[in-house]
């Protein structure tokens, strides 16, 4: 699946490109495949997310470093055509996971090419910088757990979309989006929109220990879902819920084997009864 973001400011593409959007876009979007591949999911990862409100200096700071890291990838890529950025980012979070254990297995010899060509260790430096800024974008502290961060995008989110039902909206391309969508509106406002926040972190109701309870919220879960929904992404509505997918997977056979619940392509639905 491709997604195309048409805005042309590059501190888009940097924060697009933080561990934060990262954070929320793998707590947010679906599942692929048998590997459970993770898939980006434009109404769940990209509209709802909360982008940062930065002054002027900081964000002609993430402009640059987009800019940078279009380029340098660009630039990579032009020299060695064989270079993927699949292999040039597989190659980055091998770095990371040795960094956090030494013990790891090191990088195979076609890793190290790949790090050679591409000058991941460049990459790696960039994507830091863009982190530390995004943070100072959102004057966040930057040790920030990922349940942490989940918390304050969600809160983020509400708080934007009051914003909305008041009649304020922050337009990401207002020349273009106000002719089209808000008409009769000022500049930095916008019709109210409802925003599509996944049951995450402190807001999320914690997995039952009892299964008669489980069967409960999963089917609750899956009558207030607005289409078809694979077994991860019910169990993420819970608390601890993405360790329960298996489990969330074995109820979801059972209601339909009972013909409770419907099964099309590996995604699920409640059955309307007359």
């Amino acid at each position: 699946m491709l997604v195309n973001i048409g805005i042309d400011d590059a501190w888009y593409l940097a924060v697009l490109s933080s561990g934060i959007h990262v954070t929320w876009a793998l707590a947010a979007g679906g599942r692929l495949g048998v590997g459970n591949d993770p898939r980006y999911n434009k109404t769940r990862c990209f509209d709802p997310f909360p982008f940062p409100d930065p002054d002027e200096p900081t964000k002609q700071r993430l402009r640059e470093l987009g800019e940078r890291l279009d380029a340098f990838r660009k630039e990579r890529q032009a020299e060695h055509p064989d270079l993927t950025m699949t292999g040039m980012y597989n190659v980055l979070e091998r770095l990371r996971e040795l960094d956090a254990d030494p013990s790891a297995e090191p990088l195979s010899d076609k890793e190290k090419a790949i790090h050679e060509k591409g000058l991941v260790s460049v990459l790696r430096q960039i994507h830091d910088e863009i982190d530390a800024a995004v943070f100072e974008a959102y004057g966040w502290p930057r040790d920030l757990a990922e349940e942490e961060i989940l918390e304050r995008l969600v809160a983020l989110n509400r708080e934007r979309a009051e914003e909305e039902r008041r009649g304020q909206v922050r337009w990401l391309r207002p020349d273009y989006q106000i002719p089209k969508f808000g008409k009769g509106l000022e500049t930095g406002e916008q019709v109210e929109a409802e925003m599509d926040v996944p049951a995450i972190a402190a807001q999320a109701p914690k997995w039952p220990s009892k299964l008669p309870d489980q069967i409960r919220l999963v089917r609750e879960e899956l009558s207030r879902a607005q289409g078809p929904m694979a077994a991860d992404e019910i169990s993420k509505a819970f608390k601890g819920g993405r360790k329960r997918a298996e489990k969330v997977t074995e109820l979801l056979e059972s209601l339909a084997m009972l013909g409770q619940v419907r099964k099309d392509e590996g995604r699920y639905f409640m059955v309307e009864r007359g």
